[in-house]
């Protein structure tokens, strides 16, 4: 989600932490943020000159049962694992099997972007650092809200999407190419992602509570359950409540973030990380010191969006994308971290390497200003900073930010044309294609007009008629965001094409919907 996107920090191992861990009255202070602002349950691991300091879980797993989160709850932890898949690579990097400039193409012939010469120079080190040309969560919707879609398959559709922008010249962050990262990581060494995460790293690492796939993650009952405001003005508001476990992610994106973490599991993965690949009772290594280095090598520049002046502290001075990890400055310091988003749960993942410091911060909710309010505190902490309130700042930013976009969602769209439909509802009906999404059915039943995406098993909506030939989706699932859809009728009368767009300012990417095109498949009646 845009509210925790990626970002910090590199730094010299070395120097030992003045401070004790957590700051006093920690224990408290999170418990208090997370009854005040209606978090259900929160994960946090904290790691401190080569030892677990901190793995403890604060409130509840589901709203409305009294099954506490403890050290050993599994949390989804989203975009914080693709430093595993980039751990991944890095293990077969070291067993001489693939190099990180090695093309994509000669370890999987039949890759293709849209651009012949972009798929001829794509390497498995630009697969990784968001900076292929796609734009924003470019083919998101292959996998949001779930789908039914294979890897390979979903891989194969990568040569359908346009670039927005020429290969190697700015950032954007995508999840598709952590998709081809993943299937690369099958095809080189002979196991699914899956088989090789739980084998090479969990299993390694002695990471015994943590899953690489929903079905895992579902199987385990001691799980923090997403959750999400949905009944507002737009998504983020309104009453907290639990989502429906089946319409998570899809397999197909695992690589990008698909696995959950517990807190426990977290202490081991921060410590390997500290230690630049070293297990941590010195017994072997999971990768090698050379390999560490290169996960945390920056690579490309991110654009860096002003803020408030009450969290001008906070703004770095420079930020940046190595492999699967943020490199930044904060307050003076490197830090690296990667957010973690999926739809109802949030994650941050942050080491301070001149410190030998490592902590990370889950909820099972999408209140993003305990994550990262809390995120700054430890940092604060562990650099000898002066206390801020960081969270209710955050938090009352983030009421601004919300309260302008009702506005702004109510201005422009309280007076919608009176006008149209052009046709006949019947005559909307149809099958459509996407060359990259693949097909969508329209069906006239009993005067409404109905979309289905059977890519996206459960996503269907009625059209409500909002302006001449543009309808709104009224998705039965109601944590999908909704889109208007506008038919564009040729000189005939017939649909020659049917585009959409959210219908809040405040979508996530994901919902990329902007980047679809639809052409009729059937031709309509």
């Amino acid at each position: 989600m845009k509210y925790l996107a990626p970002a910090f920090v590199l730094a010299l191992a070395g120097a030992t932490s003045a401070f004790a861990a957590p700051p006093a009255g920690f224990d408290e202070r999170v418990e208090a943020l997370r009854t005040s602002l209606g978090v259900p349950g929160v994960s946090i691991a904290i790691v401190e000159d080569g030892k677990a300091t901190l793995a403890r879980g604060y409130g509840v797993r589901d709203l409305g049962t009294p099954q506490p989160v403890t050290a050993d709850t599994i949390f989804a932890t989203g975009s914080t694992g693709k430093a595993f898949t980039v751990a991944a690579l890095a293990i077969l990097v070291d067993q001489g099997k693939i190099e990180w400039d090695d093309k994509v193409i000669d370890h999987m012939p039949d890759f293709r972007m849209y651009d012949s010469w972009v798929t001829g120079e794509m390497t498995i080190r630009d697969l990784l650092v968001h900076r292929s040309g796609l734009g924003l969560g470019a083919g998101d919707l292959l996998f949001v809200p779930r789908s039914d879609l294979s890897r390979k398959e979903s891989v194969r559709r990568l040569r359908y999407i346009k670039p927005a922008t020429s290969f190697r010249s700015g950032y954007a962050y995508d999840n598709v190419l952590y998709m081809v990262a993943g299937q690369l990581i099958e095809e080189v060494s002979g196991q699914t992602w899956e088989a090789f995460v739980k084998q090479h790293i969990f299993e390694a690492a002695g990471m015994h509570h943590s899953t690489v796939d929903d079905a895992g993650r579902l199987a385990n009952a001691n799980r923090g359950r997403a959750h999400a405001r949905l009944n507002g003005a737009i998504r983020g508001l309104g009453d907290q409540e639990p989502l429906d476990e089946t319409a998570d992610l899809a397999s197909n994106v695992a690589p990008a973030g698909g696995l959950a973490i517990s807190a426990n599991d977290m202490t081991r993965w921060l410590l390997i990380q500290l230690a630049h690949g070293k297990l941590p009772e010195g017994e072997g290594r999971l990768y090698s010191e050379e390999s560490s280095a290169e996960m945390w090598q920056p690579v490309v520049l991110q654009p860096i969006s002003p803020r408030p002046d009450n969290l001008k502290p906070t703004q770095p001075l420079f930020y940046t994308y190595a492999l699967g990890w943020d490199v930044q400055d904060y307050r003076g310091a490197k830090i690296i971290w990667h957010g973690g988003a999926v739809f109802g749960s949030l994650t941050a993942v942050v080491l301070i390497p001149d410190k030998q410091v490592g902590f990370s911060i889950a909820v099972n909710s999408e209140e993003g200003e305990v994550v990262r309010g809390l995120m700054y505190e430890l940092l604060d902490h562990y650099l000898g900073l002066p206390k801020d309130e960081w969270p209710e700042k955050l938090h009352a930013y983030k009421q601004k930010v919300f309260a302008d976009a009702v506005k702004k969602f109510k201005t422009g769209t309280a007076k919608p044309a009176r006008i149209g439909p052009s046709l006949p509802i019947a005559r909307y009906a149809g099958e459509y294609a996407d060359p990259w999404y693949g097909t969508i059915a329209i069906r006239s039943e009993k005067g409404k007009l109905m979309i289905d995406f059977p890519h996206s098993p459960g996503m269907k909506a009625t059209l409500e008629h909002w302006q001449y030939d543009t309808f709104e989706t009224r998705f039965t699932d109601k944590s999908i965001e909704p889109a208007y859809v506008t038919f564009n009728l040729d000189a005939d009368g017939k649909v020659d094409r049917i585009t959409m767009k959210p219908v809040s300012p405040l979508a996530d990417f994901s919902y990329d919907y902007q980047d679809l095109s639809f052409t009729p498949l059937v031709p309509a009646q």
